[in-house]
């Protein structure tokens, strides 16, 4: 025990590793607050400029970049209605609503200090609970994660008004969407119709910022005449009343964040979605309707998200199993530095699981002054006169496309993206089910696969292995409950519960 203290310690007390730590976090935050710059793509950069550092120094800044990064996507989903990150789409859905209420510094404030509350709950799980949670993962068998996907689909119903059918539709569109390029397994083409350009599928980044950066531009438009509002940021830090108001949610959601976050390959953004709904779910009487700008629609994606990371790296530390993309790369480079992370970790290395926890804790204590600094900065973006914003939103969002890969033709593909979302947008359509979707595509198709090839003959086989395996069961009554809290026949039943009229 003695050892692991000294190790959970180590960055803290060395002053070249406890800089590498606070200058991750610092550029993670506007990293991730940059839409096209994605914490996968600095932390696969960063990998290559650490082959001959030490690895306490590789994953120090690592873990700073990380945590940053996945806070950082909540500024622009809040003050341009562009999440940074997948995983900040759910914070937009009221972040965005209320900096044009003019609280964008409330907003910021409060996302702040509840991400950094999920981060510490979610390294307290890492810490006590790592070996339990990644025996659940474990547990989980393709037909599994295929439930959790079609879930997540199903949950877009709670993002896009009150029409389960039209948050279907669009996150149905966004599978189809995610289908598009080479099948995994025969390697032949799927909706390419022979073009060599699609043979690699469409990039999420590029319909990511067409469908929320070129659309809201495009809808904007609309309201050229319209003065900005002056954002309120006197006052950033959130008083002390409204973070006690919301603590019981940040405890629930911040335990969604790390449960999903420790199952391979989900990550923060299924996570934030979660919490999103079990908010909407949930709450009984939320500072404002969701969708209009409720606290509580901010608390709970940003609570889980951050909650996520620590997650993430339970699988990768005791399995050896990426959480998500960025542990994928993170498992990279401890194998390049002659780590070997899985089962055998916590027995041949157990003071680098230690080192990682004690790393987590100091970049999520430098994520709350960096994250409440510069607020006043980026508020000015939102007070900019459109005639002057909206072309520097385009510009911004075509330089980020750009540079993912240097590649021209994925600036088409946003511009053709924010075409799609404009339409969408003005028949009453959420584009935010569709980058969902695009981003589950994958995992529906590789689970389904998987489950397929795993059980017996027939589709009867098949299909009761959903009923005699109990996550499956449970996930499989989630579903029903869920397409079932969305029917008018629940609505009349639960307001006749309440003795209120059924709406």
């Amino acid at each position: 025990m003695p050892e692991a203290v000294s190790y959970f310690f180590m960055s803290w007390a060395n002053p070249y590793l406890l800089f590498l730590t606070a200058a991750g976090t610092f550029a993670g935050i506007y990293v991730g607050a940059i839409p096209g710059l994605s914490v996968t793509m600095a932390v696969s950069i960063l990998i290559s400029f650490t082959f001959k550092w030490h690895v306490n120094e590789a994953l120090a800044l690592i873990a700073g970049i990380y945590l940053g990064g996945v806070y950082g996507g909540a500024r622009s989903a809040i003050l341009l209605n562009i999440p940074g990150a997948p995983s900040a789409i759910a914070t937009a859905l009221d972040g965005y609503p209320l900096a044009k209420r003019g609280e964008a510094g409330t907003a910021i404030g409060l996302t702040t200090v509840m991400s950094v509350l999920g981060g510490f709950l979610g390294i307290a799980a890492l810490a006590i609970g790592a070996p339990m949670l990644s025996d659940l993962a474990l547990l989980f068998a393709p037909r599994d994660y295929l439930l959790l996907a079609i879930w997540g689909i199903l949950l877009v119903g709670s993002l896009s008004g009150e029409s389960l059918a039209k948050g279907v539709f669009a996150g149905a569109l966004g599978v189809l969407i995610g289908m598009v390029g080479l099948d995994p397994m025969t390697a032949e083409g799927r909706f390419t119709y022979g073009s060599v350009q699609l043979s690699a599928g469409i990039p999420y980044v590029a319909a990511m910022i067409g469908f929320f950066g070129v659309a809201e531009v495009l809808v904007q438009l609309h309201q050229l005449g319209v003065t900005p509002i002056k954002q309120n940021v006197r006052k950033i830090v959130p008083a002390w009343g409204l973070v006690k108001k919301y603590l019981p949610l940040s405890a629930r959601t911040s335990a969604i964040g790390v449960c999903i976050g420790a199952l391979p390959g989900a990550g923060g953004d299924i996570a934030a979605l979660m919490a999103y709904d079990h908010a909407k779910r949930t709450t009984k009487d939320p500072s404002r309707p969701f969708g209009e700008g409720a606290y509580e629609g901010i608390v709970a994606p940003e609570t889980a998200n951050n909650a996520a990371v620590p997650g993430a790296y339970i699988p990768m530390l005791t399995l050896g199993i990426p959480g998500d993309a960025v542990t994928a790369v993170i498992i990279g480079a401890l194998y390049i530095h002659g780590m070997k992370p899985g089962p055998m970790l916590m027995i041949e290395t157990p003071h680098l699981f230690w080192f990682c926890v004690g790393n987590l804790v100091l970049a999520n204590i430098f994520l709350l002054p960096m994250g409440l600094s510069g607020i006043r900065i980026f508020a000015k973006i939102v007070e900019t006169p459109k005639a002057i914003l909206l072309p520097l939103i385009l510009v911004l969002s075509a330089v980020g496309t750009y540079a993912i890969e240097n590649n021209p033709v994925h600036v088409y593909w946003m511009l053709g993206f924010g075409l799609l979302g404009y339409f969408l947008k003005m028949y009453g359509f959420q584009v935010g089910p569709v980058i969902l979707g695009i981003i589950l595509g994958p995992l529906i198709d590789a689970s389904y696969r998987r489950a397929m090839i795993s059980v017996a003959d027939t589709p009867l086989d098949f299909l009761a292995e959903f009923f005699t395996s109990p996550i499956s069961a449970i996930l499989v009554a989630a579903l029903a409950f869920t397409v079932l809290s969305q029917s008018r026949a629940w609505s009349a039943f639960m307001g006749r519960l309440r003795g209120a009229p059924a709406h």
